[in-house]
């Protein structure tokens, strides 16, 4: 008759994190590439008050549980991890960039932190190569004003993206949102002496931001589901009636 070992089979906290009754949605969330942040009160506290354990559980799957130095947590595969991965587009890194930005701005306490696409395009074409820009869309683009409004549903779609992953929250209407401290994992290459406002803006004017170096990419490395597509697709449908 086979006998069975439980407590070296699960930690006591380990088994109070787990029957938490906000585990199922948190372990969910980490898993699709979500950032969790301060802003997520009480998946966040979970993290927080049973950290050591949930990052012990995480490396059975090979994957690293982080908690970045500004306070959120989100799931690294490692390259023995059998969880599927993709890497964010260039666009997609610009973008991410260009929020850290306007994050460390004075304008985010002015604007009580919340921005309108409008903002973000704007800053987006401030502070990049246009030219570069519209080549990340199409490799052809000649500047017509069908590349710049494919531009702006780029734009569009790079933002629906990295608000699945908990760098953005929707305010109010759809064209506004509120920018999390988690952008700060684009911030991974900047945590320097040097003023980090300066250093990200001249990573995005010098072209530092979109070069896709490999630590760069192997940073943003993120969990993918399948029904990433489904969303996609989804999304791009109501964006035919709506501005994000």
């Amino acid at each position: 008759m086979l006998s069975t070992n439980t407590e070296s089979a699960i930690a006591p906290r380990l088994a109070q994190a787990i029957a938490n009754p906000l585990f199922p949605m948190l372990d969910s969330q980490l898993r699709t590439g979500r950032h969790i942040s301060a802003d997520e009160l009480e998946v966040h506290s979970l993290l927080q008050e049973y950290y050591p354990e949930l990052e012990a559980f995480y490396q059975r799957y090979q994957v690293e549980l982080v908690r970045a130095p500004e306070g959120f947590y989100y799931l690294r595969p490692r390259s023995t991890s059998e969880i599927s991965t993709s890497i964010l587009s260039e666009l997609e890194m610009l973008v991410g960039k260009v929020l850290c930005y306007l994050y460390l701005s004075p304008d985010r306490l002015v604007n009580e932190g919340v921005f309108s696409l409008i903002d973000l395009q704007e800053e987006v074409l401030t502070l990049a190569n246009e030219t570069a820009l519209l080549r990340m869309v199409n490799q052809r683009a000649g500047g017509s004003d069908l590349d710049r409004r494919k531009l702006q549903d780029k734009l569009k779609s790079a933002i629906r993206r990295l608000r699945r992953l908990g760098m953005v929250s929707s305010v109010g209407t759809q064209d506004k949102f509120r920018i999390s401290e988690a952008v700060f994992r684009f911030a991974a290459d900047v945590r320097t002496d040097e003023d980090p406002r300066a250093l990200q803006l001249r990573m995005i004017r010098d072209g530092e931001a979109v070069a896709g170096h490999q630590d760069e990419e192997d940073a943003m490395e993120e969990n993918v589901e399948e029904h990433e597509a489904k969303a996609d697709q989804a999304h791009e449908q109501d964006d035919q009636e709506n501005t994000l």
